[in-house]
């Protein structure tokens, strides 16, 4: 896995950040997680929108997050996942390249529980303006995304 290339719309992906690929998917750690093992899912072709998937890279892209989904879940004692896209700007995408956002979930982890789509929201916003909204929200650095990275790794070979 580490002398693959990964593109994320315009951004060139370490291969440190990614933890699990298929031929036609990969998973990510993030860079400013939401919450403890929040990461992304994304086809490895560059592909702007949902709909222009092919069937195949659908099939892969959702068994992808239900296989890292189902290990993470478990991984971070979390008790249900929040599985979310932002397909297209006025849906909140800001990189054009499709990803799922995963996210484990435990009771309580928000005030009210639809606040993670704000919140997600808000997340995709700063990347596009570059602006620190969010003071406790603070970039990882590359050497703690890969050491989550290899974490992820373990339990998903």
């Amino acid at each position: 896995m580490d002398t693959e290339t990964y593109a994320f719309g315009p951004y060139k992906i370490d291969p440190k950040e990614v933890f699990y690929s298929t031929h036609l998917s990969y998973a990510m750690v993030n860079l400013r997680p939401l919450l403890p093992g929040h990461v992304l899912v994304c086809p490895r072709r560059e592909v702007k929108r949902f709909v222009d998937l092919t069937a195949d890279e659908t099939s892969d892209l959702w068994l992808t997050a239900q296989e890292v989904g189902s290990q993470l879940e478990s991984y971070h004692k979390a008790s249900s996942l929040t599985f979310a896209i932002q397909d297209g700007p006025q849906a909140g995408q800001t990189v054009p390249h499709v990803h799922i956002h995963i996210v484990p979930r435990k009771g309580g982890d928000f005030e009210k529980n639809d606040e993670i789509y704000d919140a997600i929201d808000m997340k995709e916003k700063e990347l596009q303006q570059k602006l620190d909204l969010d003071k406790e929200r603070k970039d990882r650095s590359m050497e703690e995304m890969a050491e989550e990275a290899q974490e992820y790794r373990k339990l998903l070979s």
